[in-house]
């Protein structure tokens, strides 16, 4: 897989770019600091999928609840495939990097986020900022986290959610701010299908060849390890993208200014 710090620098490019490309007729956001209430959620949740292993630092966000957390989902994870394999499929007997891994994980975790956040407002897209945001420093800054209790990553999230419930006067739609989940998400897929071991982004709805969990990659010359030059190479040019928009999001230039800027790089 591509490693932490990228997949969260990565979601945070990408939501911040999709953040100033929702028109605000669209219910998309309307002031700087709703796109960074964006980028924030979408951040975290370009981790969320690694929530199916125990073993991930994230799965030790929120403490003894999130490894809770993280044991149900990969169990679940590991019944699904057994459930739903092909004839072709092994027995699964890990349910890392498969449900989790797929589109419908991230288009369905988008509409319960949506859903939450049309019944309950901005408490509830703060919240899942809070949420997030544990996710997010844990990926952006793996070795502090390991070096401080979660209780500190949760008091720095929970710090950032309260800035961000006091600056942020309301956040755009809830259909908008829910996507930003999906953003994550898919931006985490993306970052996991160009490596070595693919992902099984369709399963278990598209079987290729009697296999329901197949793993869709690149052709195998233009994968990449994890933790590798390339995979330090994307982290430098998403950390760039993301101070550029932080700087043209922070003083007022339009989306469509941003990224006819971002094109001309």
């Amino acid at each position: 897989m591509v490693m932490g710090p990228t997949h969260a620098m990565s979601g945070a490019a990408v939501g911040l770019a999709v953040a100033q490309a929702l028109p605000a007729s669209w219910g998309g956001v309307a002031t700087a600091q709703e796109a960074f209430v964006y980028a924030g959620i979408a951040a975290g949740a370009a981790l969320l999928p690694d929530l199916d292993s125990p073993q991930a630092t994230v799965s030790r966000s929120f403490g003894p609840l999130s490894l809770g957390l993280s044991h149900v989902t990969e169990n679940a994870a590991q019944a699904l495939v057994n459930l739903t394999r092909g004839a072709k499929d092994e027995y699964c007997g890990n349910g890392h990097r498969t449900a989790t891994h797929t589109i419908w994980f991230g288009f369905l975790a988008g509409a319960a986020a949506s859903a939450l956040i049309a019944a309950f407002g901005k408490n509830a897209a703060i919240g899942l900022l809070f949420l997030f945001l544990g996710l997010a420093i844990r990926g952006l800054v793996p070795s502090w986290s390991k070096k401080n209790d979660w209780l500190v990553v949760t008091g720095v999230a929970a710090a950032i959610s309260v800035v961000a419930w006091t600056v942020v006067p309301h956040t755009a739609s809830a259909l908008v701010m829910g996507s930003a989940v999906t953003v994550g998400v898919l931006t985490h897929l993306a970052g996991d299908f160009i490596t070595k071991n693919g992902i099984p982004a369709l399963a278990p709805f598209v079987p290729v060849s009697g296999r329901r969990w197949w793993d869709f990659g690149l052709p195998a010359p233009l994968r990449i390890s994890a933790s590798g030059m390339a995979d330090k190479v994307l982290l430098t040019v998403f950390t760039a993208l993301v101070v550029l928009q932080v700087f043209l999001v922070g003083s007022g230039m339009s989306g469509v200014d941003a990224g006819h800027v971002v094109a001309g790089l």
